[in-house]
């Protein structure tokens, strides 16, 4: 399951030195904006000790990690949804991504230039939110004049729904709220809801680049943002991109986790935000462990067993008979498959199984 996220900011808020940080690509870091011209795409993998331990017990031919693909978008300025700066861009560009990852400047330093003057970070939120709330509502009243007269006369169920459901998100956008605000309580109107494919409808985190000295408690101007988003469908985290940048470039494993000590953290700011991600579009793994790989596999949290055996293969899900659950903890208890079959720790699973993070799944199938 490919999962893409879009960074996004004003520019010279650090979106670029987090992408580096974040990818084994290299972006152009420039003190100037639109540095970021073309989108830069990276494709980092997601952190998982689970896959490490495993592979110490099964020592597999390779270890295979989920990924998650990172788009480096070019800064938005005020006027964007009319094309001002590269803004027709950007939006085109944010469109197809699953996550936004909002990066505010919450650091003052005279040597970087702000593109407003000064350092702000729910002024800057705000200036992003009415760019894509402004381009939301031309969607939506383009919508609505093609199936509002459908919905009132043609007696069009489709159409009355679809109209109730712009309505509302035009009176939420109305009032300078984004999509992800709205909600909807029928299975038919979340479809109808999704297919619009809203930019504020995209789920957000904040990333506040902060100072060295405020990466692990935060700031003033993070404290500001929590205020800001404290009614928001939206997530936090505090990263110093310029200090994860300088962790990047350490070579050996055992060199960023003394970095991370003496900088009094527990855990990369990368590696939570990747977490971070995960969470927020709700997605969790299951794991494979063979001689040939040890693997994990995306899924949206909930998933029974045959669309978790789809993310496989399709004909695992058409196909699917049963699945063999061996829990993360059984497996590194009893060292082997045998061992947990042995045990009676091996569980065997029918179509209603609910898939659990961390699961080591076997499937059988027959087409």
């Amino acid at each position: 399951m490919a999962l893409q996220c879009g960074i996004v900011g004003l520019p010279n808020v650090g979106k670029s030195t987090l992408f580096n940080c974040l990818s084994s690509a290299r972006a152009q870091a420039a003190n100037f904006p639109f540095c970021t011209i073309e989108p830069n795409v990276g494709v980092i993998t997601g952190p998982d000790e689970r896959l490490t331990r495993l592979a110490e017990l099964v020592h597999p031919r390779r270890i295979v990690p989920t990924t998650v693909e990172i788009v480096d978008i070019a800064g938005l300025v005020k006027g964007a949804s009319k094309g001002e700066g590269l803004g027709n861009k950007f939006l085109a560009n944010i469109r197809e991504t699953d996550a936004i990852l909002h990066v505010l400047r919450c650091f003052d330093d005279e040597n970087v230039t702000h593109v407003d003057g000064s350092v702000d970070p729910v002024r800057d939120k705000e200036i992003i939110d009415a760019e894509l709330q402004i381009k939301d509502l031309e969607t939506i009243d383009a919508r609505i004049q093609k199936v509002q007269k459908q919905a009132q006369t043609g007696g069009d169920k489709a159409a009355k729904l679809l109209l109730e459901v712009l309505l509302k998100f035009k009176a939420a956008l109305s009032q300078g709220l984004s999509a992800r605000t709205v909600s909807f309580e029928t299975k038919d109107e979340q479809r109808a809801a999704r297919d619009l494919f809203l930019l504020t409808a995209k789920p957000v985190l904040y990333v506040c680049n902060v100072d060295e000295a405020s990466a692990v408690s935060g700031n003033a101007y993070v404290q500001a943002v929590r205020t800001a988003v404290k009614n928001e469908e939206a997530d936090i985290l505090v990263v110093a991109a310029k200090t994860e940048a300088d962790i990047a470039e350490l070579e050996t494993y055992e060199d960023r986790q003394l970095f991370l000590a003496e900088a009094g953290l527990a855990e990369s700011g990368v590696n939570r935000l990747i977490k971070a991600a995960y969470q927020l579009l709700n997605l969790e793994t299951f794991l494979t462990a063979g001689e040939d790989e040890v693997r994990a596999w995306t899924y949206h949290k909930g998933w029974k067993a045959p669309g978790c055996a789809g993310v496989i293969h399709t004909d695992f899900e058409k196909g699917f008979i049963r699945a063999e659950v061996i829990k993360y903890a059984d497996f590194l208890a009893y060292g082997s498959e045998a061992a947990v079959r042995e045990a009676g720790k091996l569980s065997v699973e029918g179509k209603e199984y609910v898939v659990q993070d961390g699961d080591i799944m076997h499937f059988r199938f027959n087409v």
